[in-house]
């Protein structure tokens, strides 16, 4: 076994590595940028080097300076992680030049698979089903237009080199064919360095299945069951789960079948993922339905589910067959227990389309008594535009789906984040859905339920007396002895009452709190302010309630209506960020003297949802364009994003132009709309 290994990764895969090499007694190295001194993988071992900059090209990308690291730091072996360079044959290749141990495939298997259109094309030749497309070396228009006007719409264009959703577009018909492969081009080229593409036919209700398997080089190749990964925005996973649930069981064995054959084709050596779909909709006897997709000669990010099942540690074994001791276990020694699932927690905002968040994590609390927490952030850390704004992946396990399925949902319901916007809110939803319960699900399983899914949270009155109640105790614990600084709202021979502004119902409002015998009395005057009032109406009615409340274990218990909860009321940026439950939603109290009171931006303008880079012009100053017209495109966090007319309307400005830099929030397009 290794004595000492640098870790060529950062975040929750540099961790999660670090303490399978902590538990077998093998010292650690880990590597970081200028964005990462202080991360929590670079104190997670037990050395570190500077690498470079912010940006990976700078640092994670540079294979001679990771491997200057491993020299100078005596390690052993390199594990690659995921993403960065874990499937880059040059750096396989320059460490087996080095005489250091390349933790994962061979140099000649990340070739022969690191391509989808190479990939497709072995898997071919070794009779195993691919999904109907083209995966040739010509790469002009002409002959994608062609090809897909034989597959037939819809098709799903790929980035060969890709992986995690980049340089993957969806093309519904030949209209949009131009646009979508010049913007998977893109993607290709910026985040893997190769701009090829292939296309697929779409199978819009497909489930996405993947196999785990492990090789030793020589032939052997075991499986770890299935996974399920069908749910996913953008092409990106969000939820997986293992094993898959209502799969026949013919399907089952030709997927395990697929898996291992396909380890075999390249003499497999390490920890793999066999990707495959499966059309229900094909038929299911001797396993019909089934296509090879891709093979990713790496550890998956949901590698966790097939450990929770199998009790099996497959860093471990990566790490053993990589020091030549071969499979620590043959394949009828591999036993299923149970279910497990693993939600993502992204930093990124659901209503608006997922895009990523930047910002500083002010609150972080995560579930660990009740879930299997694998993070490579902490309280107190930025999520910058340079890496994928993953904060943790939350792992339930079980004896039964229903099981698993509910310590989830109870995971989720416990996860506390501010400062900036995550998807906890949509990924409990998404646990709790009935047909996801049911295990009815699919690569469309978002767009078919976004009614429920993107609700906006609704808790009411609840949440202002959580606010209001916070407040309150604020002012007690900051009053002093001089009463003319407490603003408690001490009044003669009456109950205290006082003020505050509240940002209520999208609106300004004033909140009244007086003192009552058992808490407080409420009232909330939605007409204290000409910004308060909505759609021309003169006035609305006051809203009044009463509460009481407690602290209890650093949240609060409050009473209303006969009704007890549990609130979390955390700072956010400006406002208070309520947590009841799984839902939350940001109350700010205004400052009356700031402007604060509806305030807006200049109409018709258009921002930076997140830091990027602008990539592309689609139009000019002067231009007239309709609603939904696509106006300029950016890149971030190597995802295209474009940014879109709002209305019909006339184009005044760009105030950047493609190569620029541009920082969350920054004015874009001044934009005119049409009368």
């Amino acid at each position: 076994m290794f004595k000492k290994i640098l870790i060529a990764n950062r975040g929750e895969i540099a961790v999660r590595v670090a303490r399978t090499a902590r538990r077998l007694g093998i010292e650690t190295v880990a590597v970081y940028s200028d964005a990462d001194a202080n991360a929590p993988h670079v104190k997670a071992c037990d050395e570190a080097i500077h690498i470079g900059g912010a940006a990976p090209s700078e640092s994670y990308l540079k294979i001679e300076k990771i491997i200057d690291a491993a020299k100078k730091t005596g390690a052993d072996a390199v594990h690659p992680g995921y993403g960065f360079l874990s499937e880059n044959e040059k750096f396989a290749d320059a460490l087996d030049a080095a005489g250091v141990v390349f933790i994962g495939p061979t140099a000649k298997t990340i070739r022969a698979m690191g391509s989808k259109s190479a990939a497709k094309d072995l898997m071919e030749k070794a009779g195993v089903p691919t999904t109907p497309g083209y995966q040739g070396e010509d790469q002009s228009y002409e002959t994608f237009k062609r090809e897909c006007a034989r597959i037939g719409y819809p098709v799903l264009l790929k980035a060969t080199a890709g992986g995690g959703g980049k340089g993957m577009k969806v093309v519904e018909k030949e209209a949009d064919l131009a646009d979508q492969l010049s913007s998977a081009q893109r993607e290709g080229k910026n985040s893997f360095g190769d701009d090829r593409v292939l296309v697929e036919k779409y199978i819009p209700r497909a489930r996405h299945l993947e196999v785990q398997i492990v090789g030793d080089g020589k032939g052997n190749v075991v499986h770890f069951f299935e996974r399920d990964c069908s749910v996913q925005r953008r092409h990106q996973k969000i939820i997986e789960e293992a094993p898959a649930p209502r799969l026949p069981a013919a399907v089952r064995a030709r997927l395990h079948e697929i898996g291992v054959n396909a380890g075999r084709a390249v003499d497999y050596r390490g920890a793999g993922t066999v990707e495959c779909l499966y059309d229900p909709g094909s038929g299911s006897g001797a396993g019909g339905g089934v296509y090879f997709m891709e093979m990713n000669t790496r550890l998956q990010v949901e590698h966790p589910v097939s450990e929770e099942i199998t009790g099996v540690d497959l860093v471990e074994w990566q790490l053993r067959v990589a020091a030549g001791e071969g499979l620590p276990n043959k394949q009828d020694e591999i036993r299923e227990n149970g279910w497990a699932f693993e939600a993502r927690l992204y930093a990124e905002n659901p209503d608006n389309n997922f895009s990523p968040s930047i910002g500083r994590l002010t609150t972080l609390r995560l579930p660990e008594s009740s879930a299997r927490i694998d993070s490579g952030v902490e309280e107190g850390q930025t999520i910058t535009p340079f890496y994928d704004p993953m904060i943790a992946k939350i792992i339930a396990h079980g004896n039964t789906r229903e099981e698993a399925l509910a310590r989830l949902r109870a995971a989720l319901r416990e996860t506390r984040v501010a400062g900036l916007e995550t998807n906890a809110r949509f990924l409990y939803r998404l646990a709790a859905d009935a047909d996801f319960a049911a295990g009815d699900v699919s690569t469309r399983y978002i767009d078919e339920h976004a009614e429920t899914l993107f609700a906006p949270a609704n808790l009411g009155e609840r949440a202002i007396a959580a606010a209001l109640f916070k407040r309150q105790l604020d002012i007690a614990a900051g009053a002093g002895a001089d009463p003319w600084e407490t603003l408690s709202g001490f009044r003669l021979n009456k109950p205290a009452k006082s003020v505050a502004w509240i940002a209520h119902d999208g609106a300004p409002a004033i909140a009244r709190i007086t003192d009552a015998a058992s808490g407080f009395d409420v009232e909330i005057d939605p007409n204290a302010s000409a910004a308060g009032r909505r759609n021309g109406d003169e006035s609305r009615d006051p809203v009044r309630f009463s509460f009481s409340g407690e602290k209890a274990a650093g949240d609060f218990r409050l009473t209303m209506n006969g009704e007890t909860f549990k609130a979390s009321v955390v700072d956010h940026n400006a406002a208070k960020r309520i947590f009841i439950g799984a839902e939350n939603v940001d109350i700010e109290h205004p400052d009356v003297l700031s402007g604060a009171l509806g305030g807006h931006s200049a109409e018709g303008s258009l921002n930076a949802p997140m830091p990027g880079v602008v990539t592309l012009l689609k139009a000019k100053t002067g231009d007239k364009v309709e609603a939904g017209a696509v106006l300029m495109v950016m890149e971030a966090m190597k995802m295209e994003h474009a940014i879109k007319a709002p209305h019909d309307g006339v184009i005044k400005a760009f105030r950047f132009k493609a190569g620029d830099q541009v920082k969350d929030g920054d004015l874009l397009v001044e934009f005119e709309e049409n009368e």
